[in-house]
């Protein structure tokens, strides 16, 4: 069902990468599948819950009798696997035209990707790298804990309470309403946990910027 027409104002945008900027599912299904095979899992739940967490934590909570170190010595062979998968990175719908639109706007990449997984799927997608950027080797804890999105605002110097973060999975929207923003679910998944606005991808989205600062978002659905 589509969104009513909302708005929201802000003075920051924080992004998250894959689902919001980035469809990059192909290449996840496809990297998870194989794990899940490995450890006798059932694959199909296991991409219930793997999307906005960093792999470790994702392993951690499929696997929790498992020693840590394994969780990141496995993780550290999938981000391996998927920045060397492309196939099928593409942008988001309305990605590329709404990156040209915050250019010169306050605005961090916060993701739960390494910096080479980020910069190579935002690459294949043909979207710009925003120079702000919060990436997994920046932070302890993964989404669903704040600290990225804190590490973000704090790094652009603007109020937490100020800032609007971009989020498509329940991981990514529980950090950024745990860090007091508010939220834009991006795309079907992010329809079921409750954001503030929820839009189907980047095209029903108009961002505005007044001489104060403020930035507005409005959808543009009906």
């Amino acid at each position: 069902m589509a969104a009513t027409p909302a708005t929201l104002t802000a003075r920051a945008l924080l992004l998250d990468m894959d689902g919001t900027l980035v469809d990059s599912d192909a290449v996840v299904e496809r990297c998870w599948r194989r794990w899940a095979d490995r450890q006798g899992l059932d694959a199909d739940a296991v991409l219930k819950v793997v999307h906005g967490r960093q792999g470790y934590a994702t392993m951690a909570v499929l696997l929790p009798d498992r020693p840590m170190a394994e969780n990141h010595a496995d993780n550290a062979v999938m981000l391996a696997e998927e920045t060397a998968d492309l196939d099928g990175v593409v942008p988001v719908a309305g990605a590329p035209a709404f990156m040209d639109a915050i250019a010169g706007l306050p605005h961090a990449l916060v993701t739960s990707a390494d910096e080479a997984l980020a910069q190579a799927r935002m690459g294949a997608a043909g979207l710009r790298m925003p120079v702000t950027r919060v990436t997994a080797e920046q932070v302890g804890a993964s989404k669903p804990d704040p600290e990225g999105f804190l590490k973000g605002a704090a790094e652009l110097g603007v109020d937490p309470a100020e800032c609007v973060a971009f989020e498509d999975s329940e991981a990514g929207i529980q950090a950024a309403k745990a860090a007091g923003m508010r939220v834009v679910g991006v795309g079907p998944r992010a329809a079921a946990f409750t954001p503030d606005i929820h839009v189907q991808d980047l095209t029903s989205l108009r961002i505005t910027a007044t001489p104060d600062g403020t930035l507005t978002l409005t959808t543009t659905q009906v």
